[in-house]
């Protein structure tokens, strides 16, 4: 039988309307996730969710050299999850670009306590993930190629994911630079139905 996890990508204040990187409409992945979320309990998947976790100054930032405005800087209000993101029951939180001179975008390149993510899913017999998150054309991007790099059966929430879209189609792109690559896209809805 498939052990199967919930990788949730990146749903912190900054990443939503009123944050210093604001992804466009990026609070709205938050109902579809808490259903995955709800699911995941039910069948007690493993849940993780990752987050950013720059330190102030960072070769990812603008000013030091980066490309990205400063945002979720450690134990600040904008490193924190979307309030209305249901993980009570989250264990596993995998902080990712805690160093200086990183960007980590891949959840894979981020750490429970001092485990890496594939080290953290290999050791529970995980072989299957279902990623939804901030941002399609970035960080949930990367997880899902390299969760299928590693060798996951992954699925893409679609409707759990919003894109930067920094130019026009980004996101759409990388969907299907992720369906390309093996990563089955699927929706909230969808997975609650064939989970029931």
């Amino acid at each position: 039988m498939a052990r199967k996890a919930l990788i949730i990508v990146d749903v912190q204040n900054d990443f939503c309307p009123g944050g210093t990187l604001p992804v466009p409409d990026g609070d709205k992945v938050v109902e579809p996730i808490n259903k995955m979320v709800e699911i995941a309990n039910r069948k007690k998947w493993m849940v993780i969710p990752t987050h950013d976790w720059h330190p102030r100054e960072t070769s990812h930032f603008a000013e030091f050299g980066g490309r990205w405005p400063v945002h979720c800087v450690q134990n600040t209000e904008g490193a924190k999850f979307h309030s209305s993101l249901h993980l009570t029951e989250f264990i596993f939180l995998v902080s990712k670009g805690k160093n200086n001179d990183e960007d980590a975008y891949s959840g894979f390149d981020g750490f429970f306590l001092n485990s890496p993510l594939l080290i953290l899913l290999q050791s529970a017999g995980i072989d299957t993930v279902y990623i939804g998150g901030l941002a399609t054309d970035y960080c949930v991007k990367a997880t899902a190629l390299d969760a299928v790099k590693y060798g996951f059966r992954t699925y893409l929430i679609l409707d759990a994911c919003r894109a930067v879209d920094i130019h026009p189609g980004d996101g759409d792109k990388a969907v299907e630079e992720m369906k390309a690559a093996g990563v089955i896209i699927t929706t909230s809805e969808e997975a609650l139905n064939e989970e029931r």
